[in-house]
């Protein structure tokens, strides 16, 4: 039977044409942030639809902003986006990777090798180079990790700012680390303040929210406490339909909101009954009843945000409530102290509990810095929790990609078969890292390699990589380029993934779109 009635609607593309199209897809992309890698990278100017601007050259905030329509390229995007959750860096890196795996893949068909081939010697590649990252890590001490945060950095920013965000996302992960050794990234908080330099970021302690207790007459400080959480507020009811009053006594009226008051009030008896110090609640807290919780001791915190207060819960180790009726001895969580303070002239309310929670303040002089600087430290803070929970590492500036492709060369000599020419073409795709930070540096990409190869082998190091600054392979441990051997690892799964997926792909078939009439407005409109 015939095919066509079934795909009439649907354009197809199948073979090698469909297979084209992909791959050049896929290397347009990685074409795109080709040049943010690295220290020596550029920027990317980005603008919406509203005129809109932003400057940055963190590869998954470009590839993220950007409108991709095709799905080869959502693809890409999706595995720079894993990437990004689950290492914090690398972003870039993953999309280069894949782009030139599939390139490679396509000289490799043109000579007549099976797609399914190329898929086949691919797997095996990543399989052998993540047995090898064994042989390439090496555990880091104190004073590398900061080294190791600082090189997650390169090329945003100046050095002096590097160095501050490197500090101070260690000691906040150092922070939460002090009871476990995992880190809950939900424990620490970022606030962002325009005005001032970078260099005036820091790390806080506990749980830092820009809010001032409901009185002043309640106690500035408390400690060693028992603290409620509401996600609704303790005030008068309002009424949810229209009501009419008729008043035909003097003092009815006032009766009737000495009642509410006494209703307040007896929600506040029963804050004191369970020995209640700290209130916090996402609505308001009435004006009537602020005094009485302060003559009780219990220092009160209105309107906190919803992701605060998740947060409070998981520091304190307690439960959100719908109102304070509803409390019960499994809702009160426990605190070391509670106080309010002021820092640069801002109002603070700072908590420490049982589960160890820290705060940064991050400082930019404008509004468009500060969101760089956001991202800088939403980075630096992931890869500063690798280092803490897993403190291995392994040498930057191309050098680990270098020894991971040599490895793979001697692997694909046992290797019998056409895929021994895919994990060749698997150990180039690798080194496509060192020749695009000496592109982007500009230095010659095809000598640099060639250079740090030889200098790898004849030194027998694993450790040599591409200097930047002097365009000649170095010892990267001596010069502090070092990054967290899951970054490396994550890269290279994410980008293989990618081009396995791509080259599986033998036919695409697109479903053409009918034109739609828009829905008609509604009438008074």
């Amino acid at each position: 039977m015939s095919e066509a009635p079934i795909l009439k609607d649907t354009t197809r593309s199948s073979g090698r044409e469909a297979l084209q199209k992909k791959i050049q897809a896929a290397m347009a992309l990685a074409s795109a942030i080709r040049s943010t890698l690295g220290p020596k990278g550029l920027d990317k100017l980005l603008i919406d639809d509203e005129g809109r601007t932003l400057v940055t050259n963190d590869g998954v905030t470009v590839l993220e902003t950007a409108k991709v329509e095709h799905p080869i390229a959502k693809m890409m995007i999706n595995a720079s986006s894993t990437q990004d959750r689950i290492a914090k860096d690398g972003t870039t890196s993953t999309v280069i990777l894949a782009g030139e795996m599939l390139q490679n893949a396509w000289q490799l068909i043109l000579q007549g090798i099976h797609p399914s081939t190329v898929a086949r010697g691919y797997r095996k590649s990543e399989q052998y180079i993540l047995q090898c990252m064994s042989e390439i890590k090496f555990e880091a001490n104190e004073n590398i990790k900061n080294s190791v945060v600082k090189t997650s950095l390169a090329g945003k920013g100046h050095s002096s700012m590097q160095e501050t965000i490197a500090r101070v996302s260690l000691d906040a992960v150092r922070m939460v680390a002090e009871q476990d050794s995992t880190v809950d990234l939900s424990k620490i908080k970022l606030i962002s303040q325009t005005g001032g330099r970078v260099e005036d970021s820091k790390a806080f302690r506990g749980l830092m929210i820009p809010k001032k207790r409901i009185s002043s007459n309640m106690m500035k400080t408390v400690k060693h406490g028992k603290i409620v959480l509401v996600d609704g507020g303790l005030e008068k009811s309002n009424v949810a339909t229209d009501l009419k009053l008729n008043v035909t006594t003097v003092g009815v009226l006032e009766s009737f909101r000495q009642e509410e008051r006494n209703m307040l009030k007896r929600q506040v008896d029963k804050l004191i009954k369970n020995n209640v110090t700290v209130l916090a609640c996402r609505e308001s807290i009435d004006d009537d009843i602020k005094n009485y919780l302060a003559e009780n001791g219990i220092q009160a915190f209105r309107r906190v945000a919803r992701s605060d207060l998740n947060m409070l819960a998981r520091v304190c180790n307690t439960n959100l409530i719908n109102s304070i009726d509803a409390l019960t001895t499994n809702d009160l969580g426990s605190f070391i102290s509670s106080e309010n303070t002021t820092i640069d002239g801002k109002d603070f309310w700072i908590i420490k509990g049982d589960g160890n929670a820290a705060t940064i303040i991050a400082k930019a002089s404008t509004a468009d810095f500060v969101s760089e600087v956001e991202r800088c430290f939403d980075d630096s803070i992931g890869v500063s929790i690798h280092l803490v929970e897993d403190g291995f590492v392994v040498c930057g500036g191309g050098a680990s990609y270098v020894a991971l492709a040599r490895r793979l060369r001697r692997y694909a000599e046992t290797i019998p078969g056409r895929e021994q020419l895919a994990i060749e073409a698997y150990a180039d795709a690798i080194e496509v890292i060192v020749r695009v930070l000496a592109e982007n540096a500009g230095i010659d990409p095809i000598t640099t390699l060639l250079d740090v190869v030889a200098k790898q082998t004849n030194n027998d190091s694993d450790y040599i990589g591409i200097n930047l600054s002097t365009g000649r392979p170095s010892d990267m441990v001596e010069l502090g380029v070092l990054e967290p051997q899951g970054i490396v690892k994550q890269a290279i799964i994410g980008a293989t993934e990618v081009a396995i997926s791509v080259l599986r792909i033998d036919d695409v078939l697109w479903a053409k779109q009918e034109m739609q009439m828009p829905d008609m407005p509604e009438d008074g409109m």
